[in-house]
């Protein structure tokens, strides 16, 4: 139990065995003349694993990654990976940021920096926070659940758990995606240790309490509508993850390029990239995650969450409120997202930004504007 140092792991074994996979791959067929509206777009993906098996260079990832500080936590004998960076400030504010899938704490590299040492990028010395950035359970460097229940609520037990031991009796929360259900759980269930959390996502499982008689506005009734459509035309992958997800990793979890083409379609689809994911991720960004996840062997792991939170999803009971302050960050390119109004019924906002783009991977797209925006939001709760 406690907090150790970690080393990142590399084995040319493994990139040799990664790299031949790679070379035998069998490839599908394709309609004549489609792209992407059958799924991930054979030619990106002849190249993107031309690029992977060729010229990507995954130790010069890990000498990269190896210049921040990592640690693993471990506590009733579960293990979390994550990193540490310290402020440049006179008094850094703690800060845990929390990832979402099909990301990884690599989404995160940019927008430490800019939180840490604001100064250092035109920012004000007194907005610093001390940034702990944990895998969740199942992703990257922390261990993979080997029994039923790590859910959201499970896991902010253990962020609670994790900031104690590191010393923050109190401490601001951040996070999208998944990331953002656990970030809700810390200021509903964690209120007393979170000074407030801000949110580019709002977990998808939620459902505000409602008195029987309560009646939607327009803006909500249309969103629930848009998001019983969008699920029907984008959520596939959600079904099967939230369902039967160990029957998909037996593929994934042996195809690289099988792999690479569940994670990537996401990359492409969610971000704010109108169709060319290159033109927001290098090849680089895009394969470190998707050969953190190979490496690792996750992508099994990483679905459970989703069938976890089927049997506990995040609907709010009679009198549930999610009372310290809360921060919005809507992008433009996330979705679906739900109107003011029905956030509102569940949580107290106290700011509420309109980005004017970026999506899904909010922190990796647009570290710049979500990083003035966490500071501004937090500057008044120091």
């Amino acid at each position: 139990m406690g907090v150790e140092p970690f080393t990142i792991p590399y084995s040319q074994a493994a990139v040799d065995d990664l790299r031949s996979r790679l070379a035998r791959t069998r490839w599908p067929d394709r309609v004549s003349g489609s792209g992407w509206e059958y799924g991930t777009g054979l030619a990106f993906m002849r190249e993107i694993c031309r690029y992977w098996k060729d010229e990507f260079d995954w130790q010069a990832q890990v000498n990269q990654l190896s210049a921040l500080h990592h640690y693993r936590y471990t506590t009733d004998g579960f293990g979390i990976h994550f990193i540490h960076e310290r402020g440049k400030g006179p008094s850094p504010l703690p800060l845990v940021l929390t990832h979402g899938w099909p990301g990884s704490f690599l989404e995160m590299l940019k927008i430490i920096p800019l939180l840490t040492d604001p100064a250092s990028y035109g920012g004000d010395p007194a907005d610093s926070f001390d940034v702990v950035v944990p895998s969740l359970p199942g992703y990257g460097y922390s261990d993979r659940p080997a029994s039923p229940g790590m859910n959201t609520f499970r896991i902010a037990e253990l962020w609670t758990s994790l900031m104690r031991e590191l010393g923050y009796r109190r401490f601001g929360a951040q996070g999208g995606d998944i990331g953002a259900s656990v970030i809700t759980v810390l200021g509903l269930r964690h209120a007393e240790r979170t000074l407030g959390i801000h949110l580019n996502y709002i977990p998808g499982s939620y459902r505000p309490y409602l008195e029987a008689e309560t009646t939607l506005c327009s803006a909500e009734l249309a969103f629930l509508d848009d998001a019983e459509r969008w699920y029907a035309e984008s959520g596939g992958y959600s079904h099967l993850q939230r369902t039967t997800p160990l029957t998909a990793a037996y593929g994934l979890n042996d195809s690289p390029a099988g792999l690479a083409a569940w994670i990537l379609e996401k990359f492409r689809d969610w971000s704010d990239c109108s169709g060319d994911v290159e033109s927001r991720f290098t090849k680089d960004e895009l394969l470190s995650n998707v050969t953190l996840y190979w490496m690792t062997e996750t992508i099994h792991s990483s679905f459970r969450w989703y069938y976890e939170t089927r049997l506990a999803p995040l609907q709010f009971q009679n009198g549930e409120f999610v009372s310290v302050p809360c921060a919005i960050a809507r992008f433009p390119k996330e979705a679906p997202f739900p109107p003011r109004p029905w956030i509102e019924r569940g949580y107290n906002i106290q700011r509420w930004t309109e980005m004017p783009r970026g999506g899904h991977f909010a922190a990796a797209e647009e570290p710049e504007l979500l990083a003035a925006d966490i500071r501004l939001f937090f500057r008044g709760l120091r």
